[in-house]
């Protein structure tokens, strides 16, 4: 690739950053945090261009790169927009809001936590209003919950879905590893009855992770949880446990 080159992809990289930037002016975004577009325009946006250049005659080049500069940022954003939406629609349907801030999952008082991650959106139902104790039967507000979020993965069937289950440290890594399986695929069994289409992973994590030290009952509490992830694709999956 020649300066010439490098400079138009440069040029183009600018574009892309433009073209996000109008993307996150959507209405209706919940949290003021739209990373997800910007990326997902930015990294469009030169991939489409550099399609344009090396696949094009001298003749056609500068035009083709830059149909290809616009057209791969207004598919990025639009990628990156889905997932801003869903954050929102997920957040709005369960009558909370997007959350990023990493107090909030070790704040007793709160149930149930959507934040936006590099990729996905995470969705942490608190044990207290998911299980009984020693239990993976649902209790009647965790399916009705749960249900909400299948009624909106309706809309989003490409969406990968990851549940994984955590618990405390009470009793053996094996025992406890059983319980937060059972209790992400009852998480997941809640989903498909509602008929989604989406592809589905589980994960039981035992008390791997967690996010205060098992050391007192209230802290116990804040570990035992279910986290549902609902990413823009498998390359955007991450092991939940470590």
């Amino acid at each position: 690739m020649d300066y010439g080159m490098l400079k138009s992809l440069a040029a183009y990289a600018l574009a892309a950053l433009i073209l996000s930037g109008c993307a996150t002016t959507q209405p209706g975004l919940v949290g003021n945090n739209n990373e997800n577009t910007k990326k997902g325009g930015i990294m469009g946006a030169v991939t489409g261009a550099f399609i344009g250049l090396t696949q094009s005659s001298s003749k056609n080049r500068t035009r083709n790169t830059i149909l290809g500069a616009v057209g791969g940022g207004a598919a990025g954003a639009l990628i990156g927009y889905n997932l801003d939406q869903q954050a929102n629609e997920v957040a709005n349907a369960l009558g909370t809001r997007v959350d990023n801030d990493p107090l909030s999952q070790i704040d007793p008082n709160r149930t149930l936590i959507v934040s936006k991650g590099e990729g996905f959106v995470k969705i942490m139902f608190r044990d207290k209003m998911m299980f009984p104790t020693a239990s993976d039967r649902m209790t009647s507000t965790a399916k009705y919950k749960v249900s909400k979020v299948g009624e909106l993965l309706r809309r989003y069937p490409q969406t990968v879905v990851g549940i994984a289950g955590f618990t405390d440290n009470r009793g053996s890594y094996e025992y406890n590893q059983k319980l937060s399986s059972k209790r992400a695929q009852a998480v997941a069994n809640t989903l498909h009855k509602k008929g989604i289409q989406n592809n589905i992973n589980t994960q039981g994590c035992s008390y791997s992770k967690p996010l205060v030290s098992n050391t007192t009952a209230s802290n116990m509490a804040l570990n035992r949880r279910v986290e549902i992830y609902l990413y823009r694709g498998d390359s955007a999956r991450i092991n939940p446990c470590r």
